[in-house]
């Protein structure tokens, strides 16, 4: 049985008005200036440990990464990927191949203080330089549900 034109058009209209009703809102990314950053070592109540890297375990030192965030968007940022380059005092990578270096739980609107723990191969000399940070998050919590 062959549908006519009419019904295929009518069929498809109401596809597209119904998936445009019930599909919530995209969440945009909102972007985060990072400024006045250090580091130091870590406290002692955190414990150094070992980072592992191709199967073998190495030596690691703790460090905190301070700074400053900026968030001007005027609501909080939840959920916020840190993004930054790490090097030695040899200017070797500290983290190969990878720029995501921590997360933020949450950011509110303005300045604020933010703190990051990173553990580096104990092999690699200090002082580090901290370059290109940022950050990205969401206006709300983003959310998975499987059925």
């Amino acid at each position: 049985m062959r549908f006519p034109t009419i019904a295929i058009i009518t069929i498809s209209c109401l596809f597209w008005l119904v998936s445009w009703i019930v599909t919530p809102a995209a969440v945009a990314l909102t972007e985060v200036k990072l400024f006045d950053l250090s580091y130091q070592e870590c406290p002692p109540e955190f414990t150094e440990g070992v980072v592992t890297s191709g199967g073998a375990a190495r030596a690691a030192n703790c460090f905190l990464i301070t700074g400053k965030t900026e968030n001007n968007s005027g609501k909080a940022v939840v959920d916020a990927d840190v993004y930054g380059r790490i090097f030695d005092a040899n200017g070797n990578p500290v983290m190969q191949n990878r720029t995501r270096v921590g997360s933020i739980d949450q950011i509110p609107p303005g300045v604020s203080d933010f703190d990051l723990r990173i553990s580096v191969p104990s092999n690699q000399p200090t002082p580090l330089k901290l370059e290109q940070f940022k950050a990205s998050g969401f206006s709300s919590s983003v959310k998975f549900r499987l059925n």
